[in-house]
């Protein structure tokens, strides 16, 4: 069942809707259409995604979702005109609703790509490092650029420290300076860096693949995963044992196990 909420608000210069939504196999693609604002995350386009994002939460039919742009860039980070007319006591709201945002892509139940066609800065950059996968064109860019304004990436910095090394994200932090798609791939900011005419055929065959499995497996192992990482070694042996157990004890284990030893397709359920 489709739980799709209220259609985006219209981008006021071209009367299109800030956010796209394509369904199709399983697959919900999500699109910034900010094209003219570089896709900037003003409040009105976060407000949307998390709006989205929270009803395919509960959305059964959504099996993985894609974050994708249109435009010159995939995100250009916060939209600086809106934030510098804002007063000072709407700047910690504004910054916590971009961090609520990049906590739900991170604690979403459902797999999220990030599809990156060009530069991605800043909050942009953020919302890469959240999602679960990325894929980008070759000629694709990366930067937490708020040094050279005055402006520490701060926020950006937490979902960066989390995907790659800690050299590299002190040197982004650090020196404002873009990477490249190759560099972002090696170091684990992205998974990897295709040319441009393959990066929708790259993403939606990881999509299909991913919304072949078990919805339910993918939910438990998707909290898993963001749950153990924090963990001492011993704290997530003894809670990802528990999770196994939880999981052997769902029909779709037991589908999917008797299917493999029956050598035929798994058929799931969810649960």
């Amino acid at each position: 069942m489709s739980l799709a909420p209220t259609t985006p608000p219209a981008d006021q210069k071209t009367d299109e809707p800030i956010l796209l939504r394509a369904d199709a196999d399983g697959v919900c693609t999500l699109t910034l259409n900010r094209p003219q604002a570089r896709n900037a995350l003003s409040v009105a386009l976060m407000a949307a995604l998390q709006e989205m994002l929270d009803a395919i939460a509960k959305d059964d039919s959504v099996k993985v979702v894609v974050i994708a742009a249109n435009g010159p860039a995939f995100c250009a980070g916060h939209d600086l005109k809106e934030v510098r007319g804002l007063p000072a006591e709407q700047h910690r709201p504004l910054f916590d609703q971009c961090s609520r945002l990049m906590t739900t892509v991170v604690h979403l139940p459902k797999p999220v790509i990030a599809k990156v066609h060009a530069m991605a800065t800043a909050a942009g950059c953020q919302l890469v490092a959240s999602c679960d996968l990325a894929y980008a064109a070759d000629g694709a860019k990366f930067a937490t650029p708020g040094v050279n304004i005055g402006l520490f990436c701060s926020t950006p910095m937490v979902a960066l420290s989390r995907a790659v090394g800690r050299k590299k994200a002190m040197e982004m932090l650090l020196s404002g300076r873009p990477i490249t798609a190759a560099e972002a791939e090696a170091a684990g900011l992205i998974n990897h860096a295709v040319p441009a005419a393959d990066l929708d055929a790259a993403v939606a065959d990881m999509a299909g693949v991913i919304a072949s499995k078990s919805p339910l497996t993918l939910a438990i192992g998707k909290e898993a995963f963001y749950r153990q990482v924090e963990m001492s070694l011993e704290d997530a042996y003894t809670y990802a044992s528990k999770v196994m157990a939880r999981n052997m004890a769902a029909r779709d284990a037991s589908e999917g196990i008797d299917a493999f030893l029956e050598k035929r397709q798994p058929t799931w359920q969810g649960r």
